[in-house]
Order: C-alpha cells, then sequence, then structure tokens
C-alpha cells in the first residue's frame, strides 16, 4: 500500500528521509553492531546521540547559553504540574491565559498547588480567538505567566508574545515547536511533547532558563524536579532513548534538508494559505476560527451538517487523506498540517475538498 497523508493532531507524519534512515539504522546504528532501542544510555554511542540532538535543537532554535534543554518523559500533561510545582515556590501564584482545552488542564493542575488567577479566556466563543490582554489584569507579583502558544483542538495562536515584565513566561508550544523562528529568550520555559513536530511520542522537551532551576517545592517527586534532568544531563534515569534518536534525525532534516526554521516557516505558511484560500472561497466548507489568530499548523473546518461532516472523513479517508475528523468540542474536520506534511498533501486535500462540494 502506498503512504497515506496523515492529518492526525498527534503523533503526526515524520519525514519520509527521517523514516528512511531510521529503517536503514534499525539493526546497525554506524557499525555499532546494534539498534539505537537495544543499546545503554550510557553507552559513548548513545551518549553521542543525545548530545548531539541537544547541540542540534541549540542551533536550530538559537537558544541562549543561560537556558538548559531537558529531555523528559510523561508528555505535555506532566509539565501541567511539573511547571507549578518548581517555579510556584515564590508569591504561590501564577497567571493563565485560557485559549482552549490545554491551557485549562495546565490551570486546573496548577490550582492544586497555588493561587492559580484567570486573566484572559476566549471559552465563551468555544475557543475561536486569542483573548485581548490587559496588563492591569496580571499578578504583580506572580511566579510565571502560562499560555498555550498554539491550540491544537481549536485552530487559533498567538500572534504575539505577552510582555510579562519581570514575570517568567511560560509557554505549551507542544503543536507549533520548530514550526518557526521564536525568540526564546523571551520565555522562562518553553515545554513541548514531541509527536507533533519534533518525532515520536514519549519525548517531552523542556528549554528552561537556568535561574528558575534549583526552586522546587519540598512536596515534588525527584522526577518531577527540573534539577535532577539539568543536573543529570538528562540522564538520572533511562530517558525515551529511542524518540531522542527520531529527534535528532528530524533535527538534521530541518537544518539540512529543510534549511533552517525560516524556511521551515515559509513552508508553512504556503500550506495553510492555500488551505484558508480555499476555505473562504468556498460555498460548502467554512473555518471556525477568526482570521487574524488563525493557526499555521491545525485548522479546524466544517459544512454545517453533521451528515455530510461524517460522509467527507469516511470518503477523505477512502482517497489515502487520514485523521481528519474534528474534535468533539468543535465539530467537522481538523486538518493538522505540522511540518511533516508535504504541500501536495495539502494540495491532495483541497482537490478532494473541491470535488465534494460540487458532488455534494
Amino acid at each position: 500500500m502506498s503512504r497515506v497523508f496523515n492529518f492526525s493532531p498527534g503523533p503526526s507524519m515524520l519525514p519520509e528521509s527521517v523514516l528512511a534512515k531510521a529503517a536503514g539504522e534499525m539493526l546497525d546504528y554506524e557499525g555499532s553492531g546494534q539498534s539505537v532501542m537495544e543499546m545503554s544510555h550510557r553507552s559513548k554511542e548513545y551518549d553521542a546521540i543525545i548530545k548531539g540532538c541537544e547541540a542540534l535543537l541549540r542551533e536550530v532554535m538559537e537558544i541562549p547559553d543561560d537556558y538548559k534543554v531537558l529531555f523528559v518523559q510523561g508528555g505535555a500533561s506532566s509539565q501541567f504540574a511539573m511547571v507549578p510545582m518548581n517555579l510556584m515556590t515564590g508569591s504561590g501564584k501564577a497567571d493563565f491565559v485560557i485559549t482552549g482545552q490545554w491551557a485549562k488542564k495546565a490551570h486546573q493542575e496548577a490550582a492544586r498547588y497555588g493561587e492559580a488567577n484567570i486573566v484572559a479566556s476566549s471559552a465563551d466563543k468555544t475557543f475561536s480567538y486569542i483573548p485581548k490582554l490587559d496588563p492591569a489584569s496580571f499578578t504583580k507579583d506572580a511566579d510565571y505567566f502560562h499560555i498555550c502558544w498554539n491550540n491544537t483542538i481549536y485552530g487559533t495562536r498567538f500572534n504575539e508574545i505577552p510582555d510579562t515584565g519581570n514575570v517568567p513566561l511560560v509557554a505549551d508550544m507542544s503543536s507549533c515547536i520548530l514550526s518557526e523562528p521564536v525568540d526564546v529568550s523571551k520565555f522562562g520555559v518553553i515545554y513541548a511533547g514531541a509527536q507533533k513536530n519534533m518525532g515520536p511520542a514519549g519525548l517531552t522537551v523542556v528549554i528552561i532558563k537556568e535561574s528558575l532551576i534549583g526552586k522546587a517545592m519540598d512536596i515534588t517527586p525527584t522526577m518531577f524536579n527540573y534539577k535532577t534532568h539539568a543536573d543529570e544531563g538528562s540522564l538520572y534515569n533511562t530517558p525515551p532513548t529511542y524518540a531522542i534518536y527520531i529527534c535528532k534525525l528530524v533535527l538534521e532534516w530541518i537544518k539540512n534538508e529543510i534549511g533552517g526554521l525560516q524556511k521551515m516557516k515559509e513552508r508553512n505558511e504556503k500550506k495553510a494559505e492555500i488551505l484558508y484560500d480555499f476555505l473562504d472561497s468556498s460555498k460548502m466548507f467554512k473555518g471556525t476560527v477568526e482570521k487574524e489568530v488563525r493557526s499555521i499548523m491545525n485548522i479546524p473546518f466544517v459544512t454545517g451538517s453533521d451528515e455530510l461532516d461524517k460522509k467527507f472523513v469516511a470518503e477523505a479517508a477512502a482517497r489515502g487523506l487520514i485523521n481528519l475528523k474534528g474534535h468533539r468540542t468543535v465539530g467537522g474536520m481538523r486538518a493538522s498540517i505540522y511540518n511533516a506534511m508535504p504541500v501536495e498533501g495539502v494540495e491532495a486535500l483541497v482537490d478532494f475538498m473541491k470535488e465534494f462540494e460540487a458532488n455534494n
């Protein structure tokens, strides 16, 4: 069977050249006579992989020297607890902008450890916009200010970095990391589950300013303390070794085949434009998000008829355009067009949408 175009919100497509390289090295990694899956995380071969992955991430994202890169497990969902346990230790307060399910969950989890204040929310319109932020409403002595940069389910994104003054900005970038350049120095913490743009599920990357490490609550489990991972170079226990190896291959692909994050951004904007242009001109399909905050990664759309939506998803799958069903809170369809989705995949989707519209 030929490869499908996978529009899943995660785990998502991986670049074919990455999969081919991994397949070629499956039984014997660089003459070691073993698979990376079988390798001791304490071996010199694996040490070169994890250090190489970190060096590439630092280069590609231009991460300043006073930030640590941590490779941890537990997904972004574990970060909802790790962040407050490590950071909510001054005033015991933090601010949250609620722009979707994940921001909501981060807030709910933090509320177990301190005072979690909601400074703005777009829940009133099913998270179809990014709320305007009024600095007067920010908690002046907050330990951190949390946002979800790109909202996977609802297809919105922040277009500008909120100015939080001396309060560290914490961003969940799970569904948009590596999709475009970002000024890391404007953030205290960036965290991301890898399974959308970085590699397979099982790896979570945390980029944290060194000055924020070492302040964890007494109740913090050893594995939830950032200092544990920072002190041991992410090798306190066995890390997700194979996922880190694939992440390294993905970073090599971004650097060497794509040409870096500015080129990646241009490629991603081109893909999003193809789909949004069609949605804006279609009589059947329409986007669900305010134009100025549209995500270039996750694009929800509807026909207005549950019956037609179901028919569309089924017929698209039969054409090799899979995982287009929208989240239950939005309905309709959602096309996640992460880094590895080629332009041809988006063109094939739009061609099918035109045909479906003409036939229905």
